[in-house]
């Protein structure tokens, strides 16, 4: 026996697949740096810069002009990294953008992005919302599958996983859910009868397909985890899960046209500027930051027993509100501040240790950590992080000017720390004396705020990246 949606309640809900779905991680925050370097400009301008970007990344120079401008729609469509103004026909590059460009944090970005995408959505082509507006559908995926699996986990007292073709048939294509809101516990129950009485279900890719790319965003969101066909909670992360659970966030521009009688594509038209405003919107919270301790599965209570990174000097300062330290956010500099000690660990300076310093960011010395070598001369850090779920090859990072002012100041001395931290692996590529590499052409440097750097493994090398362990 196979399952089908009843007729009087299908209706197949879709979005934008992008061509890139298969390197989504990779071309994503090559696209937030390259947006985000260009100014708020007129439509067309905006355009032919985006096109270039796009045509730079590997592999596409060759394409087509229309291949180029479906990745424009799709990368600013579906993922919100273009905000723009209808009227005044001027495009600028989103606060999505921003964020996944200056945090390199691919794990927040896909929790912002499933956070706010729904059907109807500004994703979706205008004559498409029509259509999903006069059918009634008001449904948050995200948040409605980490209520279901939280709710059946609850019911069963066990674990509960979900595959993509029950997805598809008993939730995304079924109207008493995206329509009606029907119960989760409804649902759960239906795939559970499902189940004992040996059911079926279509799982050609066609079929299956977006209800299939949610999940797949959500296990790069690091909500979700998945072994064989099903997709399970991830519980290292129900800070996060209890945020979508728990919230009201919606799009609600279109609430007055649902029960519009005389409906048109104008009055969708309308509200395309405020959703890719919406989607932009930032949460008062650091909610959706990546815990690199808990992501790694490392014990962050070892990394709490290295030496203080603030003297009194510094901690009467921020008693006083005149210097804020980082936020614990920035767990990619203690991961290095505790490879730093390790090495004087194995080098036999143990003494040399508490010269290691993470630096407050509100001094502006250009760096993130101060170290020292086994022979006691400085080392001056700056760490780039990226976070992705997979291993990706982004091999860029800004310097701001007091940073590029630092590498001038302090040449071989100082050091970037690129940090690519991926769930399976973590990878480090250390670059001594940066401005020394750009003088010698090893390195690529384009003015922004600072600089912009791009880099091939000829500008530095790669490090195992040492656990500290006391």
């Amino acid at each position: 026996m196979r399952y089908k949606t009843p007729d009087e309640y299908y209706f197949r809900i879709h979005h934008i697949r992008p061509r890139f779905k298969n390197n989504v991680e990779d071309v994503l925050i090559y696209m937030a740096v390259e947006i985000n370097k260009i100014s708020r400009s007129k439509k067309q301008e905006f355009i032919q810069k985006v096109n270039d970007a796009i045509r730079r990344y590997p592999g596409n120079a060759p394409k087509k002009i229309k291949t180029i401008n479906n990745w424009r729609t799709e990368i600013s469509s579906l993922f919100g990294l273009i905000e723009y103004d209808t009227n005044a026909e001027e495009y600028w590059p989103s606060a999505m953008a921003n964020n996944l460009a200056t945090n390199q944090d691919l794990v927040e970005f896909f929790k912002y992005f499933l956070f706010y995408f729904q059907y109807p959505g500004g994703h979706l082509k205008p004559h498409e919302t029509l259509k999903y507006l006069q059918a009634g559908i008001r449904f948050k995926p995200a948040k409605y599958i980490l209520t279901l699996l939280s709710r059946a986990e609850k019911k069963t007292g066990d674990r509960f996983g979900i595959s993509k073709a029950e997805l598809t048939h008993c939730v995304f294509n079924d109207l008493r859910v995206t329509r009606d809101d029907r119960p989760v516990e409804e649902v759960v129950d239906l795939i559970r009868g499902n189940r004992a009485k040996g059911v079926s279900y279509d799982w050609k890719g066609d079929v299956i397909r977006y209800a299939g790319d949610i999940l797949d965003y959500m296990v790069i969101a690091n909500l979700l985890v998945k072994h064989g066909n099903k997709y399970y909670l991830n519980f290292t992360e129900n800070e996060s899960i209890v945020a979508f659970v728990e919230s009201e966030f919606y799009f609600d521009k279109y609430d007055v046209l649902y029960n519009k009688l005389d409906l048109t594509l104008e009055d969708v038209n309308a509200r395309q500027d405020d959703w890719f405003h919406y989607v932009n919107k930032r949460i008062e919270s650091d909610v959706f930051r990546t815990n690199l301790f808990r992501y790694l599965g490392i014990d962050e209570t070892v990394y709490s027993k290295l030496p203080a990174d603030l003297d009194e000097y510094v901690r009467e300062l921020e008693e006083k509100g005149e210097v804020m330290t980082k936020e614990v956010g920035d767990i990619g500099e203690y991961l290095i501040h505790g490879h730093e000690c390790m090495k004087l660990k194995r080098g036999g300076r143990r003494n040399l240790i508490q010269l290691v310093k993470r630096i407050p960011s509100a001094f502006g010395v250009g760096y993130d950590i101060s170290s020292v070598e086994l022979d006691g001369t400085k080392r001056l850090i700056e760490v780039k992080t990226t976070i992705s779920s997979s291993k990706i090859t982004f091999a860029n990072f800004h310097l701001t000017p007091s940073e590029w002012k630092a590498a001038e100041s302090f040449d071989g001395r100082y050091f970037v720390y690129r940090l690519l931290v991926s769930k399976n692996r973590i990878r480090l590529f250390v670059i001594q004396d940066p401005v020394g590499k750009y003088k010698s052409d090893r390195i690529e440097m384009t003015p922004r705020d600072g600089v912009e750097i791009s880099f091939s493994e000829h500008a530095g090398k790669w490090e195992e990246l040492l656990i500290w362990k006391d």
